[in-house]
């Protein structure tokens, strides 16, 4: 690595080539705050020439790397841009906005500065070769536009890249520069030479950068990633594109002068740096680019292990540095590839489409937890054509519990944990996902039968406005499958919303009948009874419906004999037709109808495969029995999976023995430990092989041994 101090002018004198990789992002200055700061170092150097220049020293402006490519006959002098595009550019941007100016008012430092913008003499393909900065594909367009007007884009096939119609950033810059240079060398409404003749001098002996080379020997990842860029933050996607891309440094040039490893850019990254993937989505707390979720589930999914959006990259690069999953770099794009396209069909939500459906779920559901093992699902060659059928258990096993209020702080866990485990499963791992989600029985991860989820049904209050997305998804769901081939085949457009039928006000216009009698302030037993038991059955599954529009209050809140007929009138709805069975409304009615609800549920999401009935238990038993629970029996195998690395144990008496990890451990947790290098739970770490060709959490054996 060999530092050297260059001026700006210096930077771009002689003949020479920046190339800046298709994977490095797009130019992303703004006028607020960089520009305005270099144009500040641009002020402040012209004020030190004009007012003591013998003590003129260049102001440092930061650092750029650079790595020289190999060249050829007749081929212009070549450097990669490793670190530092946003810099170069802006340079070569403000040069040519001097230029233009110079050229306004008929200055010689147009012809001056034209020379630190362009090559000349002999080259092999001068069409590009003449550029002193090639930048990449997005922003090469309205650059070469800048830099030379008579340029024939179509003779070097710069097509237009799609989302033009944007103002590119390069474009405002330019306008920005030639803006405060015009106004710095008009004085008093005539033009100065003197004033853009000491510009350019501060640009030639006032602003220097020190210039990194890179030598054979030097890792420009590391480098890269402790340089600072000025005002402009990296994203995870950012560091692990740069990260990706730069291990496949070297591969040279094409015949019109481009990099080769651009071709890998912009059939694998380039898709990835278009609008959808910079979108803003919402996962619980967090909102994030779709990008950084999409990679943190690709990882995820992957090593079969939890990932944090806010350590992903760190994570990323140690996996891929520690375990080299990957024998090329276009065999890693091509993973991440594979992922985005699934997990753009889960973003779209197009109806019909399964990952589309499971997407509209997942979000209705909040559940972004399952991403990783659906990516799985869809990338596994053996699920193929399964994949509609493994989509429908996970939204059964999701939905049947979410219905029986089962608790959904271990899905995390869960489901990359579920990752690991089918990869290991031989035959078809639809019926291994199948048979390992039914094995399950405690209440932290069952999957509930139809008894259960009966009783969660018919039960249950379902009726909260937090709750309304799922309740929405799952009358829809029931709604479509009541539709026959006598019904007309409608799609519904509008905007659907949960109403109750008997309304949550009831008091005023829906008596208990036979205690009309009474006036407000008598307290018969029974009739309070009746009121109480009115009251739990208002938000009860079989008292709610799909509206195509909101009733307004007084409907809503009015008698059966004025509420029905609305409710009826929405007959597109199979769920409302229906009604017209009914000639009144009460806790019996709504019983009745929600059992009749729940045999069409029972048609539309799958249950367990179990040979017997499960046996329920929320009691887990002492804790203090749990805490006491000794490791499993002797020849027990185990397993722990961390960092993208398998670790395989015996159970030797009473101790643990790790295979390539030396000494024995007299606890999960202990062992953890050693492999991670932080202290953790090894209970939740570790699975066991049960005999049967499946793997148990430890700590549910555990729990299961206090039973």
């Amino acid at each position: 690595m060999k530092p050297y101090t260059r001026s700006i002018i210096e930077l771009f004198d002689g003949k020479k080539r920046f190339l800046i990789p298709l994977y490095q992002r797009q130019y992303a200055w703004k006028v607020k705050p960089q520009l305005n700061l270099l144009w500040e170092d641009v002020e402040r150097a012209i004020s030190r020439l004009t007012t003591d220049r013998a003590s003129l020293s260049p102001h440092f402006m930061g650092a750029i790397v650079i790595a020289q490519i190999k060249t050829f006959g007749k081929q212009v002098q070549a450097f990669e841009i490793i670190d530092g595009q946003q810099r170069l550019t802006t340079f070569q941007l403000l040069l040519s906005a001097l230029r233009d100016v110079a050229i306004s008012v008929g200055s010689k430092y147009a012809d001056e500065t034209q020379k630190y913008l362009l090559n000349d003499g002999v080259m092999e393909n001068p069409l590009t070769e003449r550029f002193k900065l090639w930048p990449s594909l997005t922003d090469r367009r309205s650059f070469v536009e800048i830099i030379d007007r008579n340029t024939d884009l179509d003779a070097i096939a710069l097509r237009p890249v799609d989302e033009d119609g944007l103002v590119r950033q390069s474009v405002a810059a330019h306008a920005y520069f030639k803006d405060v240079i015009t106004k710095h060398v008009m004085h008093g409404g005539e033009f100065d030479e003197y004033r853009l003749e000491i510009l350019f001098e501060a640009l030639k002996d006032g602003l220097a950068v020190v210039s990194i080379e890179l030598e054979g020997g030097d890792d420009p990842q590391t480098i890269f990633e402790t340089l600072n860029s000025r005002g402009v933050d990296l994203t995870p996607g950012d560091l692990m594109r740069n990260f990706i891309f730069q291990r496949a440094k070297g591969l040279g040039q094409t015949d019109d002068g481009s990099l080769i490893v651009d071709k890998l850019y912009e059939k694998h990254w380039l898709p990835l740096d278009r609008l959808f993937w910079n979108h803003i989505e919402p996962r619980g707390r967090q909102s994030r680019r779709r990008l950084d979720w999409m990679l943190t589930d690709h990882l995820a999914m992957q090593i079969g292990n939890l990932v944090s959006v806010e350590t992903l990259f760190e994570d990323y690069r140690r996996w891929i540095l520690d375990t080299k999953p990957y024998t090329t770099i276009e065999a890693e794009l091509e993973s991440i590839t594979a992922t985005a396209l699934v997990e753009k069909r889960l973003f779209d939500k197009q109806r019909g489409d399964p990952l589309g459906d499971f997407g509209r779920f997942a979000d209705d559901f909040d559940v972004s937890t399952a991403m990783p093992l659906v990516i799985y699902l869809a990338t596994e060659a053996q699920v193929g054509a399964k994949l509609k059928l493994a989509l429908a258990v996970l939204e059964s096993f999701i939905l049947r519990r979410d219905i029986c209020a089962l608790d959904i702080k271990n899905y995390n866990k869960l489901f990359v944990g579920l990752i690991a485990r089918l990869r290991a499963a031989e035959g078809c791992k639809v019926d291994a996902l199948i048979a390992d989600l039914s094995s399950r029985v405690l209440e932290i991860d069952r999957w509930p039968d139809n008894h259960e989820w009966r009783q969660g049904w018919i039960g249950r209050d379902q009726y909260k406005p937090r709750r309304q997305p799922r309740l929405r998804y799952l009358f829809e769901a029931i709604e479509q499958q009541k539709r026959t081939a006598l019904n007309e085949n409608i799609e519904i457009k509008s905007a659907l919303t949960i109403e109750h039928i008997m309304p949550q006000g009831w008091t005023d216009y829906w008596p208990i009948p036979g205690f009309d009698h009474l006036e407000d302030d008598d307290l018969d037993p029974e009739h309070v009874a009746r009121q109480t038991e009115r009251h739990g059955t208002i938000n009860k599954l079989g008292n709610l419906t799909l509206l195509t529009q909101n009733l307004n209050a007084t409907v809503s809140n009015g008698p059966f004999s004025v509420k029905m007929p609305a409710v009826r009138a929405h007959s597109s709805l199979a769920l409302n037709r229906e009604l017209n069975a009914y000639d009144h409304w009460d806790e019996e009615t709504i019983a009745e109808r929600a059992a009749g609800l729940f045999q069409v549920a029972c048609a539309i999401w799958v249950a367990p495969s179990r040979d017997k009935p499960l046996v329920i238990s929320t009691d887990l038993g002492d804790v203090a029995a749990l805490q006491r629970a000794s490791l499993p029996p002797h020849g027990t195998v185990c397993h722990f999976t961390y960092g993208g690395t398998k670790y395989t144990g015996r159970i030797d008496g009473e101790t643990l023995l790790v295979n390539n990890i030396p000494g024995a451990f007299s606890s999960f947790s202990a062992a953890s430990k050693a492999i991670s290098q932080t202290s953790r739970n090894g209970w939740n770490d570790w699975h066991l092989e049960d005999g049967q060709g499946h793997l148990v959490l430890a700590d549910d054996w555990r729990k299961q041994q206090t039973k």
